[in-house]
């Protein structure tokens, strides 16, 4: 017996040493407790700081690991297993500062995260398990900027990384943003599912001045703005693939912007369900969302290159919002004030949208500084209607406010309202009521060079014309729309 039971022992020293050897680790090894309310945080960054030097894996096996802020190091891997829930603290001591090198807009006040990377290679959190970060405990304490962000940990902030896949995970529950990928290099992000319904800000991901991504096969269901991406830096957020993705969002599905101050380039999305969201409370928005497709350009900042295709919409106020304006935030606030942005190059196409609001689709640039070269085509949407007083013409401007779909409230078109735009091509639109409505369909206003062709308006319970065209130059609009 004796001699079984020492066999039995160095059989399991020769399993870790050899585990070790090949650069897989236990947490358990390390002495890790997963009974949910043991802090393991020194024993998780023990493992990484150890896995760190030669690269390899760090496994953790079913359990309930609470834990503080973890610093993610190149060439780490880490794998949660399926029945495995990381918690992060509920107490903001066991989280750490961290100010990045690279400046950006967020990081006066954005400080704390359960998982933080900075300047790593070659790293990744995937598997079946879960990250919970308990965000429900981080009380906002005022509605006042920036104070209101303050110390509500992310889940993940990774800055200036290179080579990292985020694979498989569930992530639920983050007191702020689920995850910020900040001048991120080479990032994948495939097959995740996010559930983010425990506080103020609670975004599905934001893409932060990011360089060759690819984003796919992702569920995401979210109190704040679902795929987000963002130029909070001088860094250009480019050549970015998102598609096969499921998303819900009390706010905003799928965005460009607000912060624009870098830009975007080169951006493609496709193959996207919008649906309305299965959480029964909301903090912001509209439960079934304020809009579908959001491309907000208001720091400055060059937005070019942009392909959205096959886009079904079902729910949010608004299924398409183009709006360039000059709100001219900066990084500090003691830089000079950006010149007006550039908007050009974006087309939509293939889009249903159905069980959307009452405001109307808009697109639109500022006075002398026209969104240019905008393409729709293939897109049927069925509006809500339902306006019987008069609405003016004469929207406001608003340049300098934040960019949202409901900004300039109901408009004089219960389909697409359009100003200040260079170059626009409308084709193969199909709009319908389901309410009856005093509006237009279109509105266009300031625009140089529309060609509308093959518009299939619905309209029966239309009580205007088709449209009205104000300061428009080089127009097809003649002939163009056939009315049932």
């Amino acid at each position: 017996m004796v001699y079984r039971n020492k066999l039995l022992v160095l059989l399991f020293i020769s399993t870790i040493l050899f585990a070790n050897q090949n650069g897989i680790i236990n947490v358990l090894d390390y002495g890790a407790i997963g009974d949910g309310q043991t802090l393991n945080t020194e024993i998780f960054q023990k493992a990484i700081d150890k896995c760190s030097i030669n690269g390899g894996k760090i496994i953790i096996p079913p359990g309930k690991y609470l834990t503080g802020s973890l610093i993610i190091k190149s060439n780490v891997s880490i794998e949660i297993l399926n029945g495995a829930v990381i918690l992060g603290s509920t107490n903001l001591k066991d989280y750490k500062e961290h100010v990045p090198e690279l400046q950006s807009y967020n990081d006066v006040f954005l400080r704390y995260s359960l998982f933080y990377a900075e300047k790593a290679e070659n790293i990744s959190i995937s598997g079946e398990g879960t990250i919970d970060g308990q965000g429900s405990y981080f009380v906002r304490q005022t509605s006042e900027k920036p104070q209101r962000y303050m110390n509500r940990p992310y889940i993940i902030r990774f800055v200036e990384s290179k080579n990292v896949t985020i694979e498989n995970i569930n992530m639920q529950n983050s007191a702020m943003w689920m995850q910020q990928y900040l001048a991120c290099e080479y990032l994948t992000i495939r097959g995740i599912k996010v559930y983010n319904h425990a506080n103020y800000n609670n975004d599905m991901m934001d893409i932060d001045g990011c360089k060759n991504v690819i984003i796919s096969d992702c569920f995401g269901d979210t109190d704040d703005d679902g795929i987000t991406l963002k130029s909070t830096s001088n860094r250009i957020t480019e050549n970015v693939t998102i598609t096969n993705c499921v998303v819900s969002s009390h706010c905003n599905a799928i965005k460009l912007g607000t912060e624009s101050i870098g830009g975007f380039k080169n951006i493609t999305i496709s193959n996207i369900v919008v649906k309305p969201s299965e959480s029964k409370t909301k903090i912001t928005g509209h439960y079934a969302g304020i809009s579908g497709i959001t491309l907000g350009m208001v720091d400055g900042g060059i937005l070019d290159g942009v392909m959205i295709n096959n886009i079904r919409i079902d729910g949010p106020q608004v299924p398409i919002y183009l709006r360039l304006g000059n709100r001219g935030r900066t990084i500090r606030e003691d830089m000079p004030k950006p010149n007006v942005g550039v908007f050009q190059n974006v087309s939509i196409s293939n889009i249903v949208a159905t069980n959307t609001g009452q405001i109307g689709c808009s697109i639109t640039g500022i006075k002398n500084q026209p969104i240019k070269n905008i393409s729709l085509s293939n897109i049927n949407i069925v509006f809500k209607g339902g306006i019987t007083e008069e609405i003016s013409l004469d929207v406001p401007e608003l340049d300098d406010h934040y960019p949202e779909s409901d900004m300039f409230g109901i408009l004089p078109s219960y389909g697409f309202y359009f100003r200040h735009v260079e170059n626009l091509k409308v084709d193969n639109i199909n709009l319908s009521l389901e309410e009856s409505d005093t509006r237009y369909a279109f509105v266009f206003d300031d625009i140089n060079g529309v060609k509308l062709s093959d518009i299939m308006l619905r309209n029966k319970l239309a009580q205007k014309k088709n449209y009205f065209i104000r300061n428009v130059k080089n127009s097809e609009l003649e002939d163009s729309m056939i009315i049932h």
